[in-house]
């Protein structure tokens, strides 16, 4: 999925945005003679670069040219304990380069008319509904294009150790029944990942097939792809290149993305390259070239979007570029589309006009670093079959030159939101102070230069404000960014949405007040999730602006219920919620998603008795336990029965142990960190405490 959920999903808000430069400075041996072997070199140094310095394990990559491999490779090792290198028949997972496959099978399922792209996706999926009667106007062209209006993901129960449990897919239909809409579907493009979970439905409703055996029947045994995989194959889990955590000392158990349509697909960089060939028209006895056309068509220009420049995010049909920068500065229409689950990253490049791809899949890194790879490797590539002259270098900046600010553009300061924050933007003496921007631009201040733009001190950033059609005003960012030994790479997006103020009454504001600062828990993920190696997604901090009506980016309507507020285009509006808070025995909980948060008020401490035991209760949550003095600097060794775990963290959040990874039961626990133990319903978990 093109996110490390906070890792998952920074990644996968990231990299969708990315304008990749291409790089020179990263050479083999210049006076090699073949030019297929110095590019060889040349990939494999920086290959050999980004395992090195950017916490990638092993990475593979192969170019496909007109139907052959022509170049086929990779850096690092399957698995660091016996050094073995990853090979050609290496897999990986490859995140959301899975919704070309979906994508592809909903157009393949079009050219046998049998899907219409522009019915309303009730017409193949009639139990499908939602509370926002909008939802009518969803069309399958919508999900593939990202505008049908859904607020992004349901990440629940997706991403699991060892586990292919089918519950996220299973209940997407019954947690959408309840969720509104965010906008009117078409209106503009927003990153979303449910709306390919809905393609994987429509055509297992439409073909009769599950989703894994459609793609065996009518993709992978027709081009021979023997390693493309998903989590319900039956397959040998050994040939997965390994996967690490900082915080855990061993490799980490097979990651399963069940969320097949969105992100769920292993392969190797050999036959992803092979399949983009469908994507390209060339297997038209899969895929219509009309469809694969009509997949490259600039669907994002339907809605609102930023002004049509140069930048490596501008949505087709499933890929999330048609257009990409910096192949179109040399006349190139190139394809992309990036991936990242929590442990594997992805990124395939296709340029139709000449048959040729290439294929970067990592085990550890970002997509980010991928693309950059696949780029510039890319570019020498058509460079030495004559295809372009010269490899355009890296952009510079200079300092900026502050000039004198009209006295209009004060009108733009006030109150703005994202996606779960809000900020009040002043401008003062034609300056303003931003906090970090993009994932990758640091917190800083921004003078103006002129033309409405304000500029980063190294001149390397720049924001400015955007009136659109939808009579929304924007914060837009124009930014490089400087990848040491990789490359640059820009982004270009819209980043915060100006909102009204939102008076609260005494009361309401009274209990939001109480509310700030506070930390609720997730009770519904299974044990065997991969969040709980950092629970960013499972801990929902609560940060309240009183001064304005809002928490956490959403609008608070009243003492319990606070909805989203902002409809921001490309990727910073993407994953939205609404916050909806109950009282039950006492105690707090928050919704969200269908999925319930409890007050950290109600965490009680872990027995500081020498044995003591936690049962998971007929309603399955999670149970989850403070470590105080008592019990803090002690050896917690627990008895786990076989369907439960636990995880251990520190008192800033980082992972101290979780069993379901490193199949250790016993850890020494932290003062004033947290414990949460899952499983079945009735699981016990004998806990026994003592010092060495």
């Amino acid at each position: 999925m093109k996110r490390r959920v906070s890792v998952i999903i920074a990644s996968v808000i990231i990299v969708s945005m990315l304008l990749v430069i291409p790089i020179t400075h990263v050479l083999g041996n210049k006076d090699h003679k073949d030019h297929k072997d110095q590019i060889k070199k040349t990939a494999h140094n920086m290959a050999s670069e980004i395992v090195s310095k950017y916490d990638v394990s092993g990475i593979q990559y192969a170019i496909n040219d007109n139907g052959s491999i022509t170049l086929s490779d990779s850096a690092g090792v399957y698995d660091k304990a016996t050094k073995a290198p990853i090979t050609k028949e290496t897999m990986f997972g490859i995140g959301s380069v899975s919704k070309m496959y979906v994508t592809a099978a909903t157009m393949m399922l079009v050219d046998s008319h049998k899907v219409d792209l522009d019915k309303p996706l009730t017409t193949y999926i009639k139990d499908f509904s939602m509370s926002d009667e909008r939802y009518k106007e969803i069309t399958p062209r919508m999900l593939m294009n990202h505008s049908s209006g859904l607020y992004g993901t349901h990440y629940g129960n997706s991403m699991l150790f060892d586990d292919n449990d089918t519950q996220n897919h299973d209940q997407l239909l019954e947690k959408l029944q309840t969720s509104r809409l965010k906008s009117k579907p078409g209106e503009y493009s927003v990153y979303c990942n449910d709306g390919f979970q809905l393609l994987e439905i429509l055509v297992e409703r439409v073909s009769g097939l599950s989703y894994t055996d459609f793609l065996e029947t009518y993709i992978r045994n027709p081009l021979n792809l023997n390693s493309t995989k998903t989590p319900l194959d039956n397959f040998d889990r050994q040939r997965l290149a390994k996967t690490y955590f900082p915080t855990i000392d061993k490799a980490l158990p097979v990651e399963n993305a069940n969320v097949i349509g969105a992100g769920g697909l292993y392969s190797t960089a050999e036959e992803l390259s092979k399949f983009s060939e469908v994507l390209t028209g060339k297997h038209t006895e899969i895929l219509s070239e009309k469809s694969a056309k009509s997949m490259q068509s600039p669907e994002y220009k339907k809605g609102v979007w930023v002004s049509d420049e140069t930048n490596s995010t501008n949505y087709g049909l499933g890929w999330d570029a048609v257009n990409l920068a910096p192949f179109n500065e040399y006349g190139i229409t190139a394809l992309s589309k990036g991936g990242d689950t929590i442990l594997y990253h992805a990124d395939l490049i296709a340029i139709p006009e000449y048959d040729i791809s290439i294929a970067v899949l990592s085990s550890g890194g970002s997509s980010i670093y991928n693309t950059i790879f696949a780029s510039n490797v890319l570019l020498e590539y058509l460079k030495d079959k004559g295809i372009i002259k010269d490899i355009l270098p890296d952009k510079t900046f200079e300092p900026p030159t502050q000039v004198e600010m009209p006295s209009d553009l004060l009108s733009y300061a006030g109150l703005y939101g994202t996606m779960d924050s809000t900020i009040d933007i002043e401008i003062n003496n034609g300056e303003l102070n931003l906090p970090e921007l993009g994932g990758l631009i640091p917190a800083q201040q921004y003078v103006y230069t002129g033309n409405g733009e304000f500029t980063s001190s190294d001149g390397s950033a720049v924001v400015s404000f955007d009136n659109q059609t939808n009579g929304k005003t924007y914060l837009k960012l124009h930014a490089y960014t400087d990848f040491p030994g990789i490359g640059q790479m820009a982004m270009v997006t819209y980043e915060y949405q100006k909102l009204d103020t939102n008076p609260l009454n005494d009361t309401t504001k009274e209990v939001w007040k109480k509310r700030n600062g506070k930390k609720y828990y997730a009770l519904d993920e299974k044990i065997t999730s991969i969040f709980y190696l950092d629970p960013s997604i499972l801990i929902k901090n609560i940060s309240v602006d009183l001064d304005h009506g809002y928490a956490n980016g959403t609008k608070i309507m009243d003492e319990n219920k606070a909805v989203n507020a902002v409809e921001i285009p490309i990727m910073a509006g993407r994953d939205v919620f609404d916050l909806n808070f109950y009282n039950l025995e006492r105690e707090e909980y928050l919704e969200i998603d269908g999925f319930s948060y409890i007050s950290e008020d109600a965490i009680k401490p872990i027995s500081g008795e020498k044995t003591s035991t936690s049962t998971i209760k007929p309603d399955g949550h999670a149970r989850w336990y403070k470590i105080d003095a008592k019990s803090a600097n002690q050896i917690m060794t627990v008895d786990v029965p076989a369907s439960g775990g636990f995880a251990v963290y520190d008192k800033e959040g980082t992972i101290v142990n979780f069993s379901k990874a490193s199949d250790d039961n016993s850890v020494v626990l932290p003062e004033d960190g947290l414990i949460v133990f899952g499983g079945n319903v009735g699981d016990v978990f004998k806990i026994s405490l003592g010092h060495e």
